[in-house]
């Protein structure tokens, strides 16, 4: 097989790649290794930055977002049992950010890839499982990849790795070539979804003594709630009714505000964990979202990252196709990165704000709140928080 790009991972990622290409006029192969509806039902981020919500429009995937996506003009900070709301608007020059679960725009971007409701896009392959990236820095590198029971190469003229922290593309970066800047961190989130409507209009973050508590949605009858537990906890060790008893007290103020309960449909427990490969290119071989970055998921970045990456990917690419340039290309991985460490650094302070750590001291408890006592009272820290949130400009 042959192509122009070859697209390793059908994310969000590599669908937006291959639908921004489509348009474009350029060629290429998007490889899954899991079948449609496993790529349909992966439960992952759920809020769109302003700019990602604009380039969906733009490339013809916002019809769906535009009617059953929730837009929200700001989040409210609870901590000692009060709350404050970030008007987004006002700080911002009036972005907002919308809710829309990621299942739902993977399936928005596969029906327009396979062409239900319209012209076909480019070859999109379920259960192609890609097994290496063969000889990244020549003029033609390789896709080996196992499809309907036997291997098959694809070659291209450049490979995107989009196919997540765990895919095969970041292995064909020699380890003398990369650098890896990580952390950890000593607790998860617990998340569940529940059938029953959101008890807030607007997302809730929660700071308190026992842990972190957040109230998100994905729809007006479906709530989406987290809790911080302990690394290596078990969902069984949280009945139901535990985790709802465990909401109300985190999510708790002293003007009487309730949680709604309902039918818990789905427990899992998230890790966290800050991390960054560099470079983001190797020869042909581009990476882009998961493939070369991680953030913990309290500041809602890494959907919106992994769809900055492509947009820089494509506009480089659609570059070098019309005129033979290779100037956007070559500063590809520098440009991405320079978005990539500001969301790192989002992240990493909505975290630690917002989490206790086990040894965490009565001094830090104090330093987090005065932090969030910032927030409130000062029109510029809450600017600052959030411009972030909405999502920086692209380069």
């Amino acid at each position: 097989m042959r192509t122009t790009v070859g697209i390793i991972g059908a994310g969000p990622a590599g669908l937006l790649l291959a639908r921004l290409l489509h348009r474009a006029g350029i060629d290429c192969v998007v490889l899954e290794s899991r079948d449609r509806a496993y790529a349909e039902r992966r439960q992952r981020a759920g809020i769109l930055e302003q700019g990602t919500v604009d380039a969906l429009r733009a490339c013809g995937a916002g019809a769906r977002l535009d009617r059953e996506g929730l837009v929200h003009h700001g989040i409210e900070l609870r901590f000692d049992g009060r709350r404050h709301r970030v008007d987004f608007p006002a700080a911002t020059g009036g972005r907002s950010v919308t809710v829309y679960a990621q299942t739902e725009l993977v399936k928005d971007l596969i029906a327009l890839q396979l062409g239900e409701g319209g012209e076909a896009g480019p070859p999109l392959l379920f259960g192609a499982e890609a097994l290496a990236v063969e000889r990244p820095d020549s003029a033609a590198p390789e896709i080996r990849f196992r499809h309907e029971g036997r291997e098959r190469t694809l070659v291209c003229d450049v490979v995107a790795g989009c196919d997540g922290f765990h895919g095969i593309a970041r292995r064909a970066v020699p380890a003398d070539r990369a650098r890896t800047f990580e952390r950890g961190y000593p607790y998860s989130w617990l998340g569940v979804l529940a059938d029953v409507p959101p008890s807030c209009e607007e997302l809730i973050y929660a700071r308190h003594q026992r842990g972190f508590a957040l109230h998100s949605m994905r729809s007006p009858r479906v709530s989406r709630l987290y809790l911080q537990v302990p690394n290596g906890t078990d969902p069984a060790e949280w009945p139901h009714d535990r985790i709802w008893d465990e909401l109300s007290v985190r999510l708790g103020t002293d003007d009487g505000w309730t949680l709604e309960r309902g039918p818990i449909t789905a427990v899992s427990v998230t890790p966290m964990r800050s991390f960054v490969r560099e470079p983001m290119r190797h020869g042909r071989l581009f990476l882009a979202g998961d493939a070369a970055h991680i953030v913990p998921p309290t500041g809602a970045k890494g959907l919106n990252l992994a769809v900055s990456d492509v947009l820089t990917l494509a506009r480089a690419l659609v570059e070098h196709h019309r005129t033979g340039s290779t100037e956007l290309l070559d500063g590809y991985a520098a440009t991405c990165l320079r978005r990539v460490w500001q969301a790192e650094r989002f992240s990493f302070f909505m975290t630690e704000t917002l989490h206790r750590r086990p040894d965490q001291s009565p001094f830090e408890d104090r330093l987090q709140v005065a932090q969030l006592d910032r927030i409130a009272s000062s029109a510029t820290a809450s600017a600052e928080l959030a411009e972030n949130y909405v999502g920086l400009p692209l380069s």
